[in-house]
């Protein structure tokens, strides 16, 4: 269940902000998975401390968080450029996805709730657009806008993803909902100023977020 309960008090919000992957498709296991075999291949074994690392990283911060510091490399080892990491990190990636993913639980019904109320959405998404790309059709949505890893200079944790697409949607950071799962997530969207409602196993429901009050831009007439 989300672990936020509904606010005190309505708050205004212009737009729901979302995050793609472990936020509304159980797809971090796959991206586990896949940095698991990269670093297995870069002769690292992947531990509980590397989470903060890898979940909810763009492919660049996690390839480079795998490489090793030179002053740790062999005599005569040559490290592996960070752009064949990252790639390889992808491409391992997709493949999984190809396979089919899963959606969270509570996803579809909340994406359906939110398109009846002609809520404004975008997905915000630390993946690369290829990545994102392949996803969207299992989402079966339309967002407004659509923020992949390529679209910023830097990715989360830094608040420049929600920040962009609150710019996009022309909405105020400040009344946007986001929706999030992992740590590096969750502090870019809270360093945006959104309001965060952390999501665990399940998407919350209408009935909750709708204890947001939606504004349509009256206030800012």
């Amino acid at each position: 269940m989300p672990s936020d309960s509904a606010p005190p008090a309505l708050l205004p919000f212009e737009a729901v902000l979302f995050d793609m992957d472990g936020t509304l498709v159980d797809t971090e296991g796959l991206w586990w998975e896949a940095t698991a075999d990269v670093a297995a291949s870069l002769g690292r074994v992947l531990g509980p401390a590397d989470v903060p690392y890898v979940l909810g990283r763009t492919v660049e911060d996690t390839a480079a968080h795998l490489l090793p510091a030179r002053a740790h490399l062999r005599s005569g080892q040559v490290q592996e450029p960070l752009d064949a990491v990252a790639g390889r990190l992808t491409a391992s990636f997709a493949d999984r996805i190809r396979r089919g993913v899963r959606l969270v639980r509570g996803a579809t019904e909340l994406l359906r709730a939110l398109t009846a109320e002609a809520v404004p959405t975008a997905l915000v998404s630390a993946s690369p657009r290829s990545i994102v790309e392949l996803v969207l059709p299992s989402l079966d949505h339309r967002f407004a806008v659509v923020v992949a890893a390529e679209d910023t200079p830097r990715g989360k944790p830094d608040p420049e993803p929600y920040l962009e697409a609150a710019r996009l949607l022309e909405a105020d950071p400040r009344r946007c909902v986001a929706l999030e799962d992992s740590p590096a997530g969750i502090a870019a969207a809270t360093a945006a100023g959104c309001h965060v409602l952390v999501v665990e196993d399940e998407v919350p429901s209408w009935s909750l977020l709708s204890t947001y009050r939606l504004d349509r831009g009256e206030s800012r007439r």
